[in-house]
């Protein structure tokens, strides 16, 4: 009966019977004060991870737009010498130009920002 008493007030059964249970505080915040360092410890890893990942992302893409623009500029728009007067090339020749034009517009605003955020996601010591 006194169990279930315990259990129903949700106190120990040495508390109803009038023992005087110390429980030891400061080794339960010591407890606690060591696993909340574990986590922050954690935490701060993932950051430092994330932002040397997002950092070497940026780089790449740097790369990226300029092996694509090397290559574009090899090829030097092949397509103005095609012959016109069949359709599909000229469709082909449209889409090339269309995709060429919006890469050179769009590709210098890209490495700007990805210029930036390599200064902003680098190591400072």
């Amino acid at each position: 009966m006194l169990i279930s008493i315990s259990e129903a007030l949700e106190t120990p059964v040495s508390t109803l019977l009038g023992e005087n249970v110390t429980l030891s505080e400061v080794d339960d915040l010591k407890a606690i004060s060591a696993k909340l360092e574990v986590v922050n410890l954690q935490l701060a890893r993932r950051k430092t991870t994330g932002k040397r990942m997002l950092h070497w992302a940026l780089i790449s893409l740097c790369v990226l737009l300029a092996a694509i623009f090397a290559i574009l500029s090899a090829l030097e728009s092949p397509y103005l010498d095609w012959d016109y007067s069949d359709p599909e090339t000229t469709v082909l020749a449209v889409a090339f130009h269309s995709i060429e034009w919006l890469f050179v517009r769009v590709a210098p605003i890209v490495l700007i920002g990805a210029g930036i955020g390599i200064f902003l996601t680098r190591k400072k010591e």
